[in-house]
């Protein structure tokens, strides 16, 4: 009931109100690095960077501000100003390349993006659209002629936009996720209100601002409940507990891997010795969590949720291993060709799922959109999205007779690494422009790491004449679109077209693919480490297949 009564009244309000609410705390709002801004400086640098972005944009056209840019302050006070001002940020993900880049720029209607000199090289080539570089003399000479500017003067309303946020879809495109104040001020309200944050709470923000995940389960609800901001300029696992310990952080979030990272630095016995008391996030796996919990002396809450926000799924303490919880109210697991809910999952004695046919089908609000807010300039996908008054999710599950639901992969052909949503073609599109490469089919198998969680990519291709691993590394290193997150941990070299597994339509059945495992099955193997990007023949088979 309390998590109710915070939701409606974080969707009555916006997050401009959320803002304004903190015009006179002179408590801390943002720490960053050497830099310490209270909430009201918070609040008249948000009202100095909304005029001077005014000056820059066409009141004809949506007031729409492309960032580029790591977990700066400079992010975060232009959030603050699009709040305020009635404007829109679109994060721009820097992991993102060239054309492709510059495409999410133009699709989303960008009148300029605000950048800085780490960043400018991934704009070269963006010629209809000014690069507004906030590290440059010429972005601070226009925010001092603003420097006494006031609240400005206009009317925001709950279902106003507020962001832009990519996000993959099955269609192998990034979509913009209509992002409203509702949006933003009702998580931040209701999170607070569950946690209890407030002015003595700091809270660790370091997954990237550009992901819904920081905005929502992050800024929001510090925002809301009036704690301190500690901002990162990027996630790192050897700086987490420093960072903590010196910014006395008290909550954090968190999306995909970190705490796995996190866990793999060296243990130490004063691990648990920190002011962390709450850690909130989504697609950890249990193992990381009760693990994460015991070491650092913390509550581990994770959740099931998407950019869209229209499915949401609670872990629970008494949940059965391996589910992601319970799910709201009018959420199903329906089959995707009747519209009718699946089947029960029932389990063998080794707890594996005897009746995957009928059990596994795809997450589904039935109420609605929830608060899905649409896709900006996408109807289609927007329709895909919404089918039958229903939002389909585009991920699959199946339920327990307890009503409890366990994740099954995700529909079409998309990947979830470190929590980031990749699709396949335009992998494999950029392994086609290898002169040698015919064939390249890019799919997903479990990330088989000790705290794995999500998916890792694998590359099989056929290539006359074959490559090795120096040619692999050379190639991708040389391609200026490829996704950081792309990069396959391994790539399989075949030998011929036979060893493609196909439809009778030529399809290839990649399932069958990754039902072999990484290093199962026919072809010559090439293997990186997690975090490199280098490729090495795996000789010793029997080593990778002891780390899987």
């Amino acid at each position: 009931m309390v998590e109710q009564r915070a939701q409606r009244a974080g969707v009555e309000t916006t997050v401009r109100d959320l803002l304004l609410a903190r015009a006179d705390d002179t408590g801390d709002g943002l720490l960053f690095e050497d830099e310490r801004h209270s909430w009201a400086e918070v609040v008249r640098e948000g009202h100095q960077r909304a005029a001077a972005l005014r000056t820059l944009l066409d009141d004809e056209r949506p007031p729409h501000v492309g960032v580029l840019l790591e977990n700066t302050p400079d992010f975060l006070l232009t959030l603050g100003a699009a709040a305020l001002g009635g404007l829109v940020v679109v994060g721009l993900n820097p992991t993102r390349r060239g054309e492709a880049l510059a495409a999410d720029v133009h699709r989303t209607d960008c009148q300029l993006v605000l950048t800085d000199a780490d960043h400018t090289e991934l704009l070269d080539g963006l010629d209809d659209v000014p690069v507004v570089p906030v590290d440059a003399p010429d972005w601070a000479d226009l925010l001092e002629q603003h420097a006494d500017a006031g609240a400005p003067d206009v009317t925001i309303g709950p279902d106003d936009l507020l962001m832009l946020i990519f996000t993959s879809g099955t269609s192998g495109d990034p979509k913009a996720v209509r992002v409203t104040h509702a949006k933003v001020a009702g998580p931040g309200v209701m999170l607070a209100e569950r946690f209890g944050l407030g002015s003595n709470d700091t809270a660790y923000l370091s997954m990237p601002l550009f992901h819904s995940n920081a905005v929502m389960a992050g800024w929001a609800p510090a925002l809301a409940g009036g704690a301190t901001v500690a901002l990162a300029r990027r996630f790192s696992a050897s700086g987490f507990l420093p960072d903590v310990r010196r910014h006395g952080a008290t909550y954090a979030n968190y999306v995909g891997k970190p705490l796995s990272y996190v866990l793999a630095t060296p243990a130490r016995e004063d691990d648990a010795d920190n002011p962390l008391r709450l850690v909130f996030g989504n697609e950890a796996n249990e193992r990381a969590i009760d693990e994460f919990a015991t070491r650092f002396g913390c509550t581990v809450v994770d959740s099931y949720s998407s950019t869209e926000n229209a499915v949401i799924v609670q872990r629970q303490p008494d949940m059965p291993a391996g589910s992601l919880g319970r799910p709201l109210p009018g959420v199903a697991v329906l089959d995707a060709e009747t519209s009718l809910p699946t089947a029960d999952a029932v389990f063998d004695d080794d707890g594996r799922l005897t009746n995957a046919d009928e059990a596994i089908g795809e997450l589904v609000n039935t109420a609605g959109s929830g608060a899905f807010a649409g896709y900006y300039n996408d109807p289609g996908a927007e329709s895909e999205r919404m089918r039958g008054g229903m939002y389909w999710s585009g991920d699959l599950a199946y339920r327990d007779a307890e009503g409890w639901v366990y994740f099954a992969g995700r529909t079409a052909d998309w990947m979830r690494v470190d929590g980031e949503n990749l699709a396949a073609a335009p992998l494999e599109r950029i392994w086609l422009r290898h002169p040698a490469v015919t064939q390249a089919a890019v799919y997903a198998v479990p990330d088989p790491g000790p705290h794995g969680v999500g998916d890792q990519v694998v590359a099989a291709l056929l290539a006359d004449p074959p490559l090795d691993a120096a040619q692999v590394t050379r190639f991708l290193d040389a391609q200026p679109d490829l996704p950081t997150k792309g990069r396959p941990r391994w790539v399989r070299l075949l030998a011929d077209l036979d060893e493609l597994p196909r439809t009778a339509t030529t399809k290839v059945l990649k399932r069958s693919l990754a039902d072999e495992g990484p290093v199962a099955g026919r072809g010559r193997l090439l293997e990186r480490e997690e975090r490199g990007t280098t490729y090495a023949d795996v000789t010793d088979l029997r080593e990778v297949l002891d780390q899987v």
